[in-house]
Order: C-alpha cells, then sequence, then structure tokens
C-alpha cells in the first residue's frame, strides 16, 4: 500500500474532538532519510494540554471506562489489534518516513504492537486478586484498580511500538490517558488515536497532546490531576520527570538510558558471538535503549574478534530504510546525528582507536539525510566518556577482559544497568557470570529478542518500574486490602 506523499496536516485529540493548536504553533515533521517535510504537527500550550488532563479526569470519574467490565474492555483491546492488522501496510510506510528505520524493523514493530493489545485483553481475563486466611472472623481480600489519569510519554526511537507498550496495559487496566508523543515523530501516533476512535472508545478516555517537552510533557508530569507518569526516553529527562512528580507524589514508571555490556568468553562460538554483537549495536541504528553498545572480549580471541568483527561492520549497507538492501537506516534526526558524530570526535580526542566507520555518509545519494558509517572504537579504558556514557546511536566500544571477575566487574562499571548478554558454550559459566550482571533484560548466547510476555526495564539509572508482561499491567493498578468482618457485633474496645 503507497502512502500520500503530500504533507500530513496532524492534529490533536481531547475529550472526542480532532484540535489544532490555538496559537497555531507548528512543528515541522521531517523524512530523516530526505529531509522532505512530511507533517505539520500542532504544538499545545499549557492551557491545552491542561484541557486533556481534566477530560481524562472527568472520564476517570464517571467511570465511563473503569466501570466496564473487564470482558467489555477486552473486546475494545482486540478490536485496536484488528485495526491496526487491517492499516498494516500504511502503519508500516509511515514509521519508516517518520523515524527512518527500516521497512523490516517497522513492520516488527507494527506486528508487536497487535500482539501486546491481544496479550493485555487475554490477561485481564485471567482470575486476579488474593484472599487470606487471617485470626478471628474476617476475611482479607486483595483487589487491583486502575490508578486514575496516565500521562504517557514516548520516545522517538519507536513511536508506534513504545506507544502501545504505555497505552494497552492503561486501557487494559482502566485508567484514562492523556499521551504526547515525541516532537520528532508523532504520525503513527495520530494514526494509532484514529483507530481507537473508530473502535468507539469512550469520549474522554484517550486524549492526545502534542508539543514540545518543556510544556506539554511538564505540564502532565506537575499536574495533581494526573495520578500517575509513564516515561521513556533519557536518564537526564527521567530525572526532571521524577522531581515534577513529586508535587502530588504520582506513581511513576520510567525507562531510562543504557550502556549494556556484552561479554563474549573465548569458548563462546566464534561465528555467533560476532553475528549478534553486530546485531546487538547496529539494529535499529544503535537508537535501541538496550543496545550492547560495550563489547567485551576475552583477552585470548581479542585481536581476532576485532578482525572479524571490523571485517564484517565495514560490509553493512546503509541507506534508506524503504530500500530493500539497506541494512541500517537512517538517524531519527539532525539533532541525533549530530550528537553522535560529537561523540565520535570525543572518542578520538580520549586516544581511542577508530578501527572502523566515524563518519556522515555524504554518497551514493545519502547526503541529503542523516545517515552515520557503522563505527567501532578499539583501545579504550573505562574511564573514557565514549565507554561511560549512552551515545544512541550507531557506536560501539570494544574492550577486552583476562578473567571472569574482571569481565563482571567491567560490565557493572556503569551507572545504567537495562541490559546485557553472555556468550559462552560453558552453561554453568555464562549463567554464573549473567546472575551477577546488574541490569533488567539479560540474554545468554543472544542479544535483543524480547517477548511481551515478559518484563522490560532495568536496575540502577535505568529506570523504574516494569513494561511488558503482568509486571507491565500491575504498573498501570493500584493494590486494595479489603477487609470484611464475618461477625458484625460491637468491638468493645471502649467501656460503657
Amino acid at each position: 500500500m503507497s502512502v500520500d506523499t503530500s504533507v500530513l496536516e496532524l492534529k490533536m485529540f481531547v475529550n472526542g474532538e480532532w484540535k489544532t493548536a490555538k496559537n497555531g504553533d507548528e512543528n515541522i515533521v521531517i523524512n530523516p532519510a530526505t529531509q522532505e517535510v512530511i507533517a505539520r504537527a500542532p504544538r499545545a500550550t499549557k492551557e491545552e494540554t491542561e484541557e486533556a488532563i481534566a477530560a481524562a479526569r472527568a472520564a476517570f470519574e464517571s467511570g465511563i471506562w473503569s466501570g466496564l467490565t473487564t470482558h467489555e474492555r477486552a473486546q475494545y483491546l482486540n478490536k485496536i489489534a484488528d485495526k491496526i492488522d487491517e492499516k498494516f501496510e500504511e502503519l508500516v510506510n509511515l514509521e519508516v518516513m517518520d523515524n527512518g528505520k527500516l521497512k523490516a524493523e517497522a513492520e516488527f514493530d507494527v506486528a508487536d504492537a497487535t500482539t501486546c493489545f491481544r496479550y493485555y485483553a487475554g490477561l485481564i481475563l485471567t482470575p486476579e486478586g488474593e484472599t487470606y486466611q487471617v485470626p478471628e472472623n474476617v476475611q482479607a481480600m486483595v483487589v487491583r484498580e486502575p490508578v486514575g489519569v496516565a500521562g504517557l510519554i514516548v520516545p522517538w526511537n519507536f513511536p508506534l511500538l513504545m506507544s502501545v507498550w504505555k497505552i494497552a496495559p492503561a486501557l487494559a487496566a482502566g485508567n484514562t490517558i492523556v499521551y504526547k508523543p515525541a516532537e520528532a515523530t508523532p504520525i503513527t501516533a495520530m494514526k494509532l488515536v484514529e483507530i481507537i476512535e473508530e473502535v468507539g472508545v469512550p469520549q474522554g478516555v484517550m486524549n492526545l497532546v502534542m508539543g514540545r517537552g518543556a510544556v506539554v510533557g511538564q505540564t502532565i508530569a506537575e499536574s495533581h490531576d494526573v495520578d500517575m507518569i509513564s516515561f521513556t526516553g533519557s536518564t537526564n529527562v527521567g530525572r526532571e520527570i521524577m522531581k515534577a512528580a513529586a508535587g502530588n507524589l504520582k506513581k511513576i514508571s520510567l525507562e531510562l538510558g543504557g550502556k549494556s555490556p556484552n561479554i563474549i568468553f573465548a569458548d563462546a562460538d566464534f561465528e555467533t558471538a560476532v553475528d549478534y554483537a553486530l546485531f546487538g549495536i547496529f539494529f535499529g541504528a544503535g537508537q535501541v535503549c538496550s543496545s550492547g553498545s560495550r563489547i567485551l572480549v576475552e583477552e585470548s580471541i581479542y585481536d581476532q574478534f576485532v578482525e572479524r568483527y571490523i571485517e564484517r561492520a565495514k560490509q553493512i549497507k546503509v541507506g534508506p530504510g524503504m530500500n530493500e538492501d539497506s541494512q541500517v537506516g537512517a538517524i531519527a534526526s539532525e539533532q541525533q546525528m549530530n550528537a553522535i558524530l560529537n561523540y565520535i570526535e570525543i572518542g578520538k580526542q580520549e586516544g581511542a582507536t577508530l578501527a572502523c566507520g566515524g563518519s556522515r555518509l555524504l554518497t551514493d545519494g545519502l547526503d541529503q539525510g542523516f545517515f552515520i558509517e557503522p563505527t567501532a572504537f578499539t583501545n579504550v579504558t573505562s574511564d573514557m566518556r565514549i565507554v561511560k556514557e549512552e551515545i544512541f546511536g550507531p557506536v560501539v566500544t570494544i574492550q577486552k577482559f583476562k578473567s571472569e571477575d574482571e569481565a563482571i566487574q567491567l560490565a557493572n562499571e556503569t551507572d545504567f544497568g537495562l541490559a546485557g548478554a553472555v556468550f559462552s558454550n560453558d552453561g554453568a559459566k555464562a549463567l554464573r557470570v549473567i546472575k551477577q550482571v546488574r541490569a533488567g533484560i539479560t540474554w545468554i548466547n543472544a542479544y535483543h529478542p524480547t517477548y511481551v510476555e515478559a518484563p522490560w526495564g532495568g536496575y540502577k539509572q535505568s529506570g523504574i518500574g516494569r513494561s511488558l508482561g503482568t509486571y507491565g499491567l500491575e504498573d498501570f493498578q493500584e493494590i486494595k486490602q479489603i477487609n470484611i468482618n464475618l461477625n458484625v457485633e460491637p468491638v468493645s474496645w471502649f467501656p460503657g
């Protein structure tokens, strides 16, 4: 299915109505592979954001959504999944245009979005709650209820999928929503909300507000009418979200940065380790929070590994996401491209060896887009910024280690704790090491595959809370204790 190449006029969705910004302020959205203008998006004011929050608050208090049975909410979620399936090609093409990723990556994202809605539709139909045998003639129970109004703030690297990871469990739990997509990638956000409107989700339950993080995001985070914030993005912004959310001590779920280790022992299957190490960093052009951006290789195979890794990295084809032969797509924005290139210069200045890549690609018709060569640094030390700080691009560092203990030390020598992997054919050693890696998402002899049934989130400065699985639903629920007195008579604590 082809996509209309004319400029899309995006709108916000508040209390069941599609709206533009009252002040006429707009954000120009471009295709990062061509720099062509593909959309204009409204920028909401603080007052317009507050209108969306008020609509969500009123809808929640009315019980129009939280008061539905789980069967009724599940039917809506399944209808949303069906509509995403119907619009599969359109959503894929729009995601490629908006974000710059490969078509194959976008296809995975859209397919996973339908899986996520269907998963939570099924999950809320399973038994939940607990009862307890307690002293005296009392029945104690625990029930789960929606948090209330959920503010959802989504990043630009997985515009549709990360939205669904939040929206599906939030709706499943019975919350109402104020949803802010990233300014760079708002197109599939509007398309998703169109689908939610199309299936008949009641007015005020789903509200879409576009605009600057400093205005829209800040207003959502500070509002006393918002009961929860779910944010995915940088650690620095996550800290600001926490501060703003403290005003009414709202519940927070933060999925933040990463600087994840990929540990490769000499006894690993060599070609498998090389292959996953490439996939671990260059999938998504490295714009993945869980990327394996620090490769740690046992000393005895370090030189062999580097030689083979660089040989293969140089063969990777970078190009527009819709090109069938492209293996790495565009960087999502000029701002992000410049940040990555700046880190590459920092690496050179710090004395690391630039083993491959390192430049913006300006030949073969790529000069109009934001493309960077797959880049690898060797001869790095743990105190270098390129080893310590999240670059969020196709840039990897390769370090050597001598012992198992040193591998674990290097792996945990970071403020982050999102992901990590171990490659070894010694199963006991692999499990022993991975259990000591301080990270929330880990693999043995693989990198990146993850599933909607499993929790997603990190340790340390990689965030708070978990997305996906039963944990993702619990993030959007409050837990209530109910005690029922089965012997209705005076307690007789006080005389008289």
